[in-house]
Formats: C-alpha cells, sequence, structure tokens
C-alpha cells in the first residue's frame, strides 16, 4: 500500500487518444458507468489506468509540464485526506465510488501538483 498503482491520462479528445493508445501499446478501453466524468479504464497487462475527459485547461506552451497523473494506492482513503489536509494539501474532486471498484479522489499538494488517491473497494457504489 501507498504505492503508486494507477495513471490517468487526460484528454481533450477523449476518443482521439484512446485510438492512439490502442494502436501504439495494444492498451484495451472499457468505458467506465456510473462514474461522476467521462472516464474509461485501461487494461495495459501492467499497471492499472484510466483515461478521461480534460476537466481543465493545459498550461501554455513554456509553463510547466501537462503529464499524467499518478493515484496512489491506500488502505483508508478518509484518514489519509485528513492527514492530507492537515499537511496544506487541498481536494479537487472529493472521494467518489468507481462502483465495484473502488473509492477514488483527487487532491493538490502544497506545490500545485494534482494527484489521486483510490481504495480498492469491491462494494464501493
Amino acid at each position: 500500500m501507498n504505492t503508486i498503482g494507477y495513471f490517468e491520462i487526460q484528454a481533450a479528445q477523449p476518443e482521439k487518444l484512446i485510438a492512439f493508445y490502442r494502436e501504439a501499446f495494444g492498451w484495451r478501453f472499457t468505458r467506465a458507468e456510473n462514474v461522476p466524468i467521462p472516464y474509461w479504464r485501461i487494461d495495459t497487462e501492467g499497471t492499472r489506468g484510466g483515461l478521461l475527459q480534460r476537466p481543465a485547461k493545459t498550461p501554455p506552451p513554456e509553463c510547466g509540464t501537462n503529464a499524467y497523473v499518478c493515484s496512489i494506492e491506500v488502505s483508508d482513503i478518509d484518514a489519509i485526506t485528513h492527514t492530507i489536509l492537515s499537511l496544506g494539501g487541498q481536494v479537487a474532486l472529493p472521494k467518489f465510488a468507481v462502483p465495484g471498484i473502488c473509492w477514488h479522489g483527487y487532491f493538490v499538494d502544497p506545490d500545485g501538483n494534482t494527484f489521486g488517491l483510490f481504495q480498492p473497494d469491491s462494494t464501493a457504489k
């Protein structure tokens, strides 16, 4: 636990990037239902991943990295959320259920970097 266990790719045009990664790497994509954002799970035969509709603008050129978001697998998302907030982090998207898979949330560290947390839970609804 408390290790990088998931990556996400944000896309302005999800279908275009799905085609790119499917063709380039042979990854398989499955549209996730009952998630509060357009979202596809990625099967890479290795690290778990996801692709989502980009929720905000990308940084302008020469203004930092536009990168994948990594999510950390934790045993207690609520306890870790409390710790993050007490250390000056912020909630970017509150905890939500990925039905039958996990609880997931997004956060911003004190330097403005986005990261995710997920707690596996087959009963999440």
